[in-house]
């Protein structure tokens, strides 16, 4: 039985542990029959350690998303890996201590700038330096965030980033759909992940959780959101963009 990934180049970023959903991402892609190339910063080799537990072996390249060098080599070396692109998953986000953990109103503004410029303005960074290795009929590109309609504990200034990464999404979608190049991104729960450690009192937003989700939530499960990452990069969601799909237990929707 053919995977819904066959034939498909993806360049997936952010894979930095096993329980990452990025990692899950990239198995999930292979499994389905897709090709795919990994980038990494600040240490490709610790992406390069976890890479060894995917199905087949993967390239690892180094790529800061905010180094102009970095993006204008990007081209070439997926080029002489793949050919070309016919996915791209972001799966970046980064916002310096002093920007989280309670401290909004003292934050500043050279930790939000690095906020906003890692976690939102690379979606666009990205996606224009994957841009010439697209095909004619198109591509997917699938980013992650954390839905930024609400104010949530401890998070901080990465709830705007992630409300200017939604709005990116939208944008790139507005103005790339012409090209057939669909943008949507995933808005997952809270995972046990190396990002979400990195928040101090994180345990009190994940805490919601337990209260407000109709599904049952497991934070040690990432695999659904890697599913729906999946999917939008398949040819099953051929009309869908500027889109977010929650993989949240249903946390988005419930009122008080």
């Amino acid at each position: 039985m053919s995977g819904i990934l066959d034939g498909k180049r993806i360049l997936i970023t952010g894979v930095l542990m096993e329980s990452s959903i990025a990692f899950h991402a990239a198995k999930l892609a292979q499994e389905q029959g897709a090709e795919i190339i990994l980038t990494a910063f600040p240490r490709p080799t610790l992406t390069e350690r976890i890479a060894k537990k995917l199905p087949k072996p993967v390239k690892v390249i180094e790529l800061d998303v905010t180094n102009d060098e970095h993006l204008a080599r990007l081209e070439q070396v997926v080029r002489d890996e793949l050919g070309g692109l016919d996915g791209v998953v972001h799966s970046i986000g980064f916002a310096p201590q002093d920007a989280l953990g309670g401290n909004f109103l003292n934050t500043p503004f050279e930790s939000v700038a690095t906020a906003m410029h890692v976690s939102a303005f690379s979606l666009k960074s990205l996606t224009m330096a994957c841009k010439p290795l697209f095909p004619a009929e198109g591509a997917a590109v699938v980013g992650l965030t954390f839905d930024a309609q609400f104010a949530w504990p401890q998070y901080d200034w990465m709830g705007p980033a992630k409300a200017a990464l939604e709005a990116t999404s939208r944008y790139l979608a507005r103005d790339l759909g012409k090209e057939n190049i669909r943008c949507n991104l995933v808005s997952a729960g809270p995972l046990g992940s190396m990002a979400a450690k990195s928040i101090p009192g994180f345990s009190d937003l994940a805490e919601v959780w337990n209260h407000r989700s109709p599904l049952e939530w497991d934070m040690s499960d990432p695999e659904p959101a890697g599913r729906a990452i999946v999917a939008l990069l398949s040819e099953w969601f051929p009309k869908t963009t500027g889109e977010i799909v929650h993989v949240d237990g249903g946390v988005h929707m419930m009122g008080a």
